[in-house]
């Protein structure tokens, strides 16, 4: 057994743990790995902490996004509404305004017709009075005939023209 390799491996094991247990080495390792025990402790906490604002952070951007959203199909909204509103006061004006158009037209209308009824009177009344006139003036004769003529057709004259 004292000739063998593992033995003296576990021989010269226990002389270096002696020496490191004389010097203080397990105090420095237990210290060191307490040491790396808080810093990754701290490393920890650090994460959970910026964990939670990259949370905070992201429900702040849901809810501005959901605002600006809401917002956004706010202005959607109203814009339809005022294009709604402006087509109706177009169809409203182009309304009035045929309505305005058409009236004026009945009205020129209607005085065309009365001028046209007045010239076909006028026009009329001057045939009448000429044939009249030729008609009495050839079975009356004498000054007495001329005069009966002259208030007749200036009686007609004006009963046509009124």
């Amino acid at each position: 057994m004292l000739l063998e390799a593992e033995f003296w491996v576990a021989v010269a094991f226990v002389l270096f743990m002696a020496v490191v247990w004389k010097v203080g080495g397990f105090k420095q390792i237990t210290g060191g790995l307490d040491h790396r025990a808080k810093r990754v402790r701290a490393e920890l906490d650090e994460a959970r902490r910026l964990r939670e604002e990259a949370a905070g952070v992201l429900a702040d951007y849901k809810k501005r996004r959901s605002a600006a959203e809401a917002e956004a199909e706010a202005i959607v909204s109203g814009a339809r509404a005022e294009a709604q509103r402006i087509a109706d006061e177009g169809h409203a004006r182009l309304n009035e305004f045929i309505a305005r158009r058409t009236k004026s037209a009945e009205t020129k209308i209607a005085q065309a017709e009365v001028q046209a009824t007045a010239q076909v009177r006028a026009a009329a009344a001057d045939a009448a009075v000429k044939v009249s006139e030729i008609i009495l003036r050839e079975r009356m004769q004498g000054e007495a005939a001329q005069d009966l003529v002259r208030r007749s057709l200036g009686e007609v004259r004006t009963r046509l023209q009124a």
